[in-house]
């Protein structure tokens, strides 16, 4: 099997790819591969592995020989999953990978946030503390986790490990029904019913046509004054204007995004020109603790092994 992998960069340095290489017999690696350039690289390949290339149905059209592509991301809305399965091109994605990762990072900023860290740094850097007549500053609130409210919308490995996390801190927890459903399973909870009654939403769901900005001034406006939106999903799950307001307006008290609709956000996005300290803005690096990053090829190459062995394995299609 002659495999490429179009993104390598895109998954940092310091990892290991000789799983990769021992589950194939050639393998193509690109550090990055430009739009115009995807098909000349893909056209002799059996395997493509990528993280976030697109892959057209007219992509998928001029690769005959392309039997298997491998993601190391759980996400797949970068492939057109009817045309692969059109074409009998088998699909896999990794899952389970950085659960750690993206629950350590969830925790890190929502900590920031309930305790009010950025606002208290800037106010040190203002020298608030410094001309204080007290030897302490209470000038912004600060929450403990155990009094609040934690919603989760998407309950898969990482909705899990989010809530199994915010029970240790003891959390009360409300894991949202699937958003487009009608129908609410007794364990969980309406959409409607966890956006009105949590203290901190965190979302874990993929977006698609029902998750499509399943966030906006609507919603805001049904949340808690005193709310915190904590978004490591995917950009487009949430209306970047109308956070920006809401935050703006005081309708939600904070929020946490890792992800924006466009990424890199080449033409801007509100979000980025909010400068709120109840803002916290990382560039997609939830996942990408060393050990998720390895995982992730340690994953993908299962994945080819279990392809080439005939086996079910993370499949999509």
């Amino acid at each position: 099997m002659k495999a490429v992998f179009l993104d390598y960069g895109t998954m940092g340095s310091g990892l290991s790819v000789e799983p990769l290489r021992d589950a194939v017999s050639e393998l193509v690696i690109y550090d990055v591969t430009s739009d115009a350039q995807v098909a000349q690289r893909i056209c002799d390949a059996d395997a493509v592995l990528t993280n976030k290339i697109q892959l057209t149905p007219a992509l998928l059209e001029s690769a005959p020989n392309l039997r298997f592509i491998g993601l190391t991301a759980t996400g797949t809305d970068n492939i057109d999953l009817v045309a692969a399965k059109k074409h009998g091109i088998a699909v896999a994605n990794i899952r389970g990978y950085c659960t750690e990762s993206v629950t350590e990072h969830m925790f890190g900023v929502l900590l920031m946030l309930a305790h009010s860290l950025p606002a208290y740094r800037q106010s040190v850097r203002n020298g608030e503390w410094q001309e204080s007549l007290d030897p302490f500053l209470l000038n912004h609130p600060v929450r403990e986790l155990s009094a609040m409210t934690l919603g989760i919308v998407g309950y898969g490995e990482l909705g899990q490990g989010v809530a199994t996390m915010g029970r240790a801190f003891g959390m009360d927890v409300l894991v949202s029904a699937r958003p487009g459903t009608t129908t609410v399973p007794k364990d969980r909870r309406s959409f409607d019913d966890v956006i009105a009654q949590s203290d901190v939403i965190s979302l874990h769901c993929p977006l698609n046509d029902h998750t499509r900005k399943l966030f906006g001034a609507d919603q805001f406006r049904r949340m808690r004054n005193s709310a915190i939106l904590i978004n490591t999903a995917r950009g487009g799950l949430v209306d970047s204007a109308a956070l920006a307001d809401a935050l703006r307006n005081g309708q939600i008290a904070a929020a946490a995004v890792d992800v924006l609709p466009q990424e890199p956000p080449v033409n801007g996005d509100p979000l980025l020109d909010y400068e709120g300290d109840n803002l916290i803005i990382t560039p997609h690096v939830a996942w990408a603790t060393n050990e998720a990053r390895q995982n992730a090829i340690d994953e993908l190459a299962a994945n080819i092994q279990a392809f080439l062995a005939g086996q079910d394995r993370n499949r999509v299609v």
